[in-house]
């Protein structure tokens, strides 16, 4: 049997081999050389979501004490921030050799009492309870006495709309009482929407910040200033405002001692607020609808409002901690890019079960990127043409202080300042298809992103919540308003293997439950490889841009075009 089995093989070898030399078969084909390999793309393989998340598990820790500026949690932050940076090979970022920048503010510890009267019957106002209140001023105590108290509507004088809420008012001396967020204009042609025509309909303005709110009544020369909260309009719950104003408050230091600041700034619950124009005779819910007019004039509520507030005064010397990249260009390493993130959260307040402010999410985890982002450039063959800066930016939580101070001391001239990419908040979700872009439409720097994500299979969409305005909050504002572009991604909804709304879901919880509250920790069930497929697409959009051609703009419609314009006309 195995000899027939041998003949037959033999037979069928020979009939392959009698085969007429036009039927033989084709060689098969020369496999394909391998792709070259992406340098960038491979050294974005540095980024990963464990080396996130142990940095997060380092500067969360209650070892770092909620990261205060002016505390022990400030210096071991800028310790560790500082030791990384040295690690990882990168220079100094100041030019005077060191890896921080001075960051002078001032501390204030106020202890606020506050009285709303109404024919002379008092509202009863427990602190952080009913209210909030608190001075910028630099003084040991402030004093306003049976003020005036007068609705002026949302507070807003905003001319490009027409829109002046105090028609002439003379405010000097009286208390103002003000609505959060912009005016909500229905659309004439259908009520369930808003019209596009003013405070870009559904989008916050500037107009509708508290930051704004403020200055408007500072430049007006109000004795007082009071923010009537709404969770909705605010973005936030009450839990928030009692917990970012009830401990000590910063400022950048400044020569006039802040005394052109309003001299009481306030929040006041709605419910403290229905009660005080009730006993005014007059409907709260009516008079918020009239302020959504252009026509609303302001409302006396023919009630008075005093407020002592007594403040331990102190002097703090704060850091931004920077490190640059040297650029490979000769010409063009004196240009930058810049990528930010605030280190700072609210600290620790000793009368609370739980203490600490450990600021896990926020913004330990845009910290952990920024040093992501940082090894990410290490590890490329080459450095870009232009020079790199990593900035992690202080008092982000008191009024965008640290970004404040370096677009107004940049460490390298604005001039010469391509783009600012922030980072507040990463994705701990997993994986997402979508990645959103705040502001969107603002500049240039998102046609960049959505081409490198498109590449790695992501869609970039438009904000969910452009209600809060997350544009006007975080650190790459100061850059805008200084006309440098900035782009400020945030983390998608999609998320890859959970159902639809599951993303934004989570988002509310954490809103809801976990935002500038102690409980803001390292969760078990956190993912971070989706932040670190986040910090990947930064990270190779910074790369593009610190190596193109032509320079980053802002479109048309921006309110920062003329200002960039302006600026780089000027430069030397």
């Amino acid at each position: 049997m195995m000899k027939q089995l041998l003949i037959g093989v033999g037979a069928a070898a020979l009939a392959a081999c009698a085969t007429p030399p036009s039927e033989v078969a084709p060689a098969p084909a020369a496999a394909p050389a391998p792709a070259p390999i992406d340098p960038v793309a491979q050294a974005g393989q540095a980024i990963t979501g464990d080396l996130i998340l142990d940095h997060i598990k380092v500067l969360a820790s209650d070892a770092f004490e909620g990261r205060l500026p002016g505390s022990v949690g400030e210096d071991k932050t800028v310790a560790y921030l500082t030791a990384q940076f040295k690690a990882l090979g990168l220079a100094p970022g100041n030019p005077d050799g060191r890896y921080v920048q001075n960051v002078p503010m001032v501390g204030i510890s106020g202890t606020p009492t506050m009285q709303l009267k109404v024919s002379g019957k008092s509202i009863k106002l427990e602190p952080k309870h009913d209210f909030v209140a608190a001075t910028q001023r630099f003084v040991p105590e402030v004093k306003v006495k049976d003020s005036d108290i007068v609705f002026v509507g949302y507070g807003v004088q905003a001319p490009e709309y027409g829109w002046d809420d105090y028609k002439g008012l003379d405010v000097r001396g009286k208390t103002l009482v003000m609505l959060i967020n912009d005016p909500a204009v229905p659309d004439p042609n259908d009520p369930s929407k808003l019209d596009a025509r003013y405070f870009k309909g559904r989008a916050m303005t500037y107009y509708g910040r508290w930051t704004y709110k403020y200055e408007i009544a500072s430049t007006l020369g109000a004795a007082a200033a009071i923010i009537v909260h709404e969770t909705i309009p605010a973005a936030y719950p009450w839990e928030v405002v009692e917990h970012s104003w009830g401990g000590e408050q910063f400022s950048l230091a400044a020569a006039d001692k802040n005394m052109s600041r309003v001299p009481v700034q306030s929040w006041i619950t709605l419910d403290k607020a229905h009660e005080l124009f009730s006993a005014a005779g007059y409907d709260f819910d009516a008079l918020k609808k009239a302020a959504l007019s252009r026509d609303f004039k302001p409302v006396a509520l023919k009630a008075k409002a005093s407020f002592t507030i007594r403040n331990k005064v102190r002097e703090v010397q704060s850091h931004n901690v920077v490190a640059v990249l040297p650029g490979s260009d000769p010409q063009l390493k004196n240009e930058y890019i810049v990528y930010t993130a605030h280190w700072d959260h609210l600290g620790r307040d000793d009368s609370l079960p739980d203490p600490i402010f450990n600021g896990a999410a926020d913004n330990a985890s845009g910290t952990a990127g920024l040093l992501a982002i940082a090894k990410g450039y290490t590890a490329l063959p080459q450095a870009p043409k232009r020079s790199v800066l990593f900035a992690a930016v202080t008092a982000e939580e008191q009024g965008l202080l640290g970004a404040q101070y370096y677009a107004a001391h940049p460490l390298y001239p604005l001039t010469q300042t391509l783009a600012d990419f922030n980072m507040d908040v990463l994705n701990t979700l997993g994986p997402t298809k979508d990645i959103q872009i705040i502001g969107t439409g603002q500049n240039t720097l998102e046609g960049t992103f959505t081409a490198i994500a498109a590449k790695h299979g992501r869609v970039v969409v438009p904000d969910t919540d452009t209600p809060k305005g997350f544009y006007y909050r975080s650190d790459q504002f100061e850059f805008a308003k200084r006309g440098v572009p900035a782009l400020y991604p945030k983390a998608g909804e999609q998320v890859i293997g959970k159902p639809d709304g599951y993303g934004a879901a989570r988002r509310a919880v954490y809103t809801a439950n976990d935002y500038h509250k102690p409980s803001d920790e390292v969760k078990p069930d956190w993912d971070l490889s989706g932040g670190a497929e986040d910090a990947r697409l930064l990270f190779e959009t910074g790369y593009a841009v610190a190596n193109g051609t032509t320079w980053p703009t802002w479109k048309d419609g921006s309110e920062f075009k003329a200002i960039r314009e302006a600026q780089l006309k000027a430069a030397p």
